[in-house]
């Protein structure tokens, strides 16, 4: 009953995921008539010459990219509730987020926008992204290092957050020293938004996403083993320690490209996995981890739009928006923490 179940919802999870897309792709700051969005994807010409430039070059690699990113961060956070079996645990809470945003701030504020170590020099969007690889693993690898020597999960998040004021004081530091158009767009990059990614940057940002995705595919049976506890696992034949090693690795990749390109996305981690629990009741990864990410693309192409919505007015920060509906979530899950039996 499960498993038709699981195939109802993630069936009635893409056709929403694709009405999304369509809608994301139909409206925007421009007003653009949908008959003449759907003749740019024929190939023919629209009304206005400029039309076929906004579909192109902004609508469908922001709509990509919206895709992506819910699907990234909600994988992150549904495997790192697993592997630290705490309802509460996510990139953004442990402090992995804060340790992208801490490399990206050392790049953008204190390196000049670039990386140089010798005669290696890297500038522009990827040296963005290796300083946030860099942030996100080493503060995810201090945390399965605390992992391993404090065994209460809530001990553990409580070190999380620690890590991640910590990082945030020295991200404060170095803006103090940086100069204010620095600074400036290190805030700007902060809020939040999907349309960092233009259409030359999106096929290496696809790529890095859909590995990090796959990973987290891979890692299905051994998330299903951690459920019952690592001694457990173990039992099972599982190597915990790789196992670890390989979540390490893709959540950092995943958090890393996602928190350059995107700035640090609030929310959708935390709280799709429980959206997707809530839907199954159960933690069975073989289909929670497809109906999360396709919930996560979902509720990110829905924020994505409700962005854009003022129109020409502007567009609303994305961390505006996903706190508005990820909290009620999180708050319903703690009120009802007991009575809820898919999380043990």
């Amino acid at each position: 009953m499960k498993r038709y179940k699981g195939y109802g919802y993630g069936i009635g999870l893409a056709v929403c995921v694709l009405l999304l897309m369509a809608a994301n792709l139909a409206f925007g700051s421009v007003d653009i008539p949908v008959r003449d969005v759907w003749s740019i994807f024929r190939g023919e010409e629209a009304e206005k010459a400029g039309w076929a430039y906004i579909v192109w070059e902004s609508r469908f690699p922001q709509c990509v990219t919206a895709l992506l990113c819910g699907a990234a961060l909600s994988a992150s956070g549904l495997m790192l509730q697993t592997v630290f079996n705490n309802p509460l645990a996510d990139s953004s809470v442990l402090g992995i987020s804060s340790g992208a945003s801490l490399g990206v701030a050392l790049v953008v504020m204190a390196g000049g926008g670039g990386v140089v170590a010798g005669t290696f020099s890297l500038t522009g969007f990827f040296s963005i992204v290796l300083g946030a690889l860099a942030g996100a693993v080493a503060v995810l690898s201090l945390v399965l290092v605390l992992s391993s020597l404090i065994r209460d999960s809530v001990m553990l998040l409580i070190a999380g957050i620690m890590i991640g004021y910590a990082v945030s004081s020295v991200i404060s530091l170095v803006s103090f020293f940086s100069t204010s158009e620095d600074v400036h767009s290190f805030v700007v990059w902060g809020m939040g938004s999907f349309g960092g990614v233009s259409s030359e940057q999106l096929p290496a940002f696809s790529g890095c996403v859909v590995l990090g995705l796959l990973m987290a595919v891979l890692l299905v049976k051994p998330l299903n083993a951690l459920l019952l506890g690592p001694r457990y696992a173990e039992n099972l034949g599982v190597n915990v320690r790789r196992v670890r090693s390989l979540l390490l690795l893709s959540t950092g990749i995943l958090t890393a490209v996602t928190t350059a390109f995107c700035g640090p996305v609030a929310f959708i981690g935390l709280a799709v996995p429980h959206m997707a629990r809530l839907l199954l009741g159960t933690s069975n990864h073989d289909f929670l981890m497809p109906v999360t990410m396709l919930c996560g693309s979902a509720l990110a192409l829905l924020c994505n739009l409700l962005c854009v919505l003022p129109g020409e007015t502007g567009i609303i920060p994305l961390n505006a928006v996903t706190p508005v509906l990820g909290a009620p979530v999180i708050i319903y899950v703690i009120v009802n923490r007991r009575k809820l039996q898919y999380f043990n």
